[in-house]
């Protein structure tokens, strides 16, 4: 009998057949959890797979499609005051005409000094001032405000910078039929361990959530900035949303729930500002795991009711991508279920050894080739750090997502010298 017997009831449960109980609790404990992870490994590994090998580039004729859309760049602004005049003097540089785009900054919370800097840039500046400051009452004040017509509204950030052929690319698209767009959203530095690894999580996101779902025939996931929409169908949009926190989640699915598939363009370049400090990557995520698990509870059922309708990419958006274990925390909970799976028997140990391969498979296919350097392996050193820094975003969670989470900016320039072309 002992020889029948696994190592953990050879070691901490002598009596373990006879408590029959105790048995059933911890495998049925276990299995949920194993199965949990392992299908949310294989969906990212699909995903991320079909990315790398299937998705469709945008043609290569591009930059001779006529500009002939009308382009509003709206840019939501909170206490911004240290990069925002840099950014908005950037945006002007685009590579469009003149008379075919305009930029709002929707100014909250500046200091009189800024406002003045603004109004002498060919910006439009639309100040607000709410008691609770968020995105979506930023973006519904400009909407209402902003009377001149407009074809496309493109959302950004107040620390974005955009290459000079983005509107180019974007016009191209909505030429050729697109109505929601989301660009490729990249470093605009690279200057700490954090930075870089917030650089990978957002390259690794860029391959399996837009990439990987554009491949597989389901419409990309929105990143809340660098993305563009129909100005009348989301001047509608947001009018219906009141969102706190994760704004972009509703907003995607309303779109996607009218039959509009959201399409990612890879070669429209938008930096973003990455975080460089532990503190303030733990503050981020707070808010991007507080909404995912609570956008996942208030779209449950209205994507149910979705996917019997055929809309497969309302559900993924709402269910499959939210349900869906974040990836540090995989990297918790694998290592983890390996040592309880040996402890319970030895098929479920290796098995789980299997799932911890094909996550970091999974993982290295989803990666951008640019980011694989020195600077990397440099950063990993800190990766155990931030696996810890995630694990503590489960605290607080409701809170987040009833506050507005501000996170400083302070970069004015790019430092990644894998896009030096479109840097300049």
């Amino acid at each position: 009998m002992a020889s029948g017997k696994n190592l953990y009831q050879l070691i901490f449960a002598p009596n373990y057949y006879e408590d029959s109980m105790l048995t059933s609790i911890l495998h049925i404990v276990f299995t949920i959890a194993f199965l949990y992870a392992a299908c949310s490994v294989i969906y990212l590994f699909v995903l991320a797979l079909w990315g790398r090998l299937f998705f469709k580039h945008a043609s290569a004729t591009s930059e001779i499609a006529e500009p002939k859309n009308r382009i509003a760049i709206l840019v939501p602004a909170y206490k911004e005051d240290g990069i925002i005049t840099a950014t908005a003097t950037h945006l002007l540089r685009q590579n469009y005409p003149a008379n075919l785009y305009d930029v709002y900054i929707i100014a909250d919370s500046f200091q009189p000094k800024t406002i003045e800097q603004l109004k002498k840039l060919q910006v439009h500046v639309l100040e607000v001032s709410f008691e609770k400051s968020t995105k979506s009452k930023a973006l519904n004040q400009a909407f209402h405000t902003i009377i001149k017509p407009y074809d496309i509204a493109l959302i950004c950030d107040a620390d974005n910078i955009l290459a000079k052929d983005f509107l180019n690319k974007i016009n191209t698209a909505f030429v050729a039929g697109a109505q929601a767009v989301q660009g490729r959203r990249v470093a605009k530095n690279l200057d700490s361990a954090f930075a870089v690894l917030d650089a990978c999580s957002e390259g690794i996101n860029n391959n399996i959530f837009r990439k990987g779902a554009n491949a597989i025939g389901l419409s990309s996931s929105v990143i809340g900035s660098g993305m563009a929409f129909e100005y009348a169908n989301l001047k509608q949009v947001m009018a219906g949303i009141e969102a706190v926190g994760g704004f972009d989640k509703i907003m995607q699915l309303k779109i996607v729930e009218q039959g509009i598939s959201i399409r990612y363009l890879e070669d429209a370049i938008v930096f973003d500002e990455k975080v460089e400090s532990s503190q303030a990557f733990q503050q981020q995520r707070k808010r991007w795991v507080s909404s995912q698990f609570i956008y996942l509870k208030k779209f449950f059922v209205p994507a149910c009711k979705q996917l019997l309708r055929g809309n497969f990419s309302y559900f993924n958006l709402a269910v499959a991508n939210n349900l869906v274990l974040p990836r540090a925390f995989l990297l918790i909970i694998l290592p983890l279920l390996i040592v309880a799976g040996f402890l319970l028997h030895t098929a479920w140990g290796f098995a789980s050894v299997f799932v911890l391969f094909l996550y970091l498979l999974c993982l290295f296919i989803a990666l951008p080739t640019e980011l694989i350097n020195k600077d990397l392996w440099a950063a990993l050193n800190k990766l155990p750090g931030a696996i810890m820094v995630m694990a503590g975003t489960l605290f607080g969670m409701k809170k987040a997502n009833k506050t507005f989470i501000h996170t400083v900016h302070t970069k004015t320039k790019i430092n990644n010298p894998s896009f030096n072309e479109h840097s300049h």
